[in-house]
């Protein structure tokens, strides 16, 4: 069976859920507090929990923070790829939750920031291996170069998953350009859609995008409650979301790209592992935390209700 090669960051949350966030100068109590694994992590978990075999191809650090992201990643069954820990430890991101289930973060990067041609080489790619590259990478002076010079390299038939993340806002950037053609699943939410294109909304936005990516790409657009898009080939269809009440939507866009990918790799088409990537995403809002994403039978449980009712 394929496997997914997240060549993303894991780091640590603290996740803090609060009625407003404080203005200028202010302070406001949080009604929790907790440390957790995130980043990357969210997106593995989710594919991981739904059946596809993950492999963790980015760093981690010495200390506290890197102990928890590793003993995260083994209670999942995620193997790490890079077997050496670097000599800093990893970032922390504060995670905001406020009452309308909206978060916001301020991350600091750690060990997860740096990586090599040969980290990256640390686990062989094979056919039908899904290489997920995040957006948030190509920031990072010591990672961005490396891991565009590995993405190039791989074989055409291990398929090449970007993620641009709410700070990828242009197409115009040298490391941007270089992994344009090399894409084969874009997956964004329709901000970050609308950002990188500079279009008005997602079905203009996915008109643009075809004009940067490969004509056979596969595109997954997330529009909230509504669901998602996916467009290939010309061919573009609306996946209906699912009706919950949300609590927290910190992680379900991870949640829904990881369930998307594993459904692809165990030879979903794309509408119906959109579709359970959908449910996922709907189950994820449901819970406080990060990773939250379900895992196959939940997902199940929840196509079942909807479509038998």
């Amino acid at each position: 069976m394929p496997k997914m090669l997240h060549t993303g960051q894991v780091i640590i949350d603290l996740v803090m859920a609060v009625d407003e966030l404080p203005q200028i100068g202010g302070d406001v109590l949080a009604q929790s507090a907790a440390f957790e694994a995130g980043g990357g992590f969210n997106v593995m978990a989710a594919a991981a929990r739904n059946g596809l075999p993950v492999v963790y191809l980015g760093r981690h650090g010495t200390g506290r923070f890197g102990d928890l992201a590793r003993q995260a990643m083994h209670a999942e069954g995620i193997h790490i790829g890079i077997a050496e820990p670097a000599q800093r430890d990893t970032g922390l991101c504060v995670a905001l939750t406020d009452a309308s289930a909206e978060r916001s973060f301020i991350s600091y990067i750690g060990a997860e920031g740096e990586v090599s041609v040969a980290d990256l080489n640390s686990v062989a790619a094979e056919d039908g291996d899904y290489a997920y590259v995040s957006g948030y990478s190509l920031l990072h002076a010591g990672k961005g170069q490396a891991l565009v010079d590995w993405t190039l390299a791989l074989p055409a038939s291990v398929n090449v998953v970007f993620d641009p993340g709410p700070l990828v806002d242009s197409p115009d950037t040298p490391l941007m350009q270089a992994l344009l053609p090399r894409i084969d699943v874009w997956t964004s939410n329709g901000v970050e859609a609308l950002r990188f294109t500079g279009a008005a909304d997602i079905a203009q936005a996915l008109d643009r995008l075809v004009e940067y990516l490969p004509g056979n790409v596969l595109m997954v657009v997330r529009d909230g409650p509504q669901g998602c898009w996916i467009q290939q080939r010309g061919e573009r269809r609306h996946v209906p979301g699912f009706a919950v009440q949300a609590v927290d939507s910190n992680g379900a866009g991870d949640a829904h790209a990881g369930v998307f990918v594993a459904g692809l790799a165990q030879g979903l088409p794309a509408f119906e592992a959109a579709r359970r990537a959908n449910a996922a995403a709907a189950l994820a809002v449901t819970r406080w935390g990060p990773a939250t994403a379900p895992g196959t039978a939940e997902v199940d449980a929840l196509i079942h209700k909807t479509f038998s009712a």
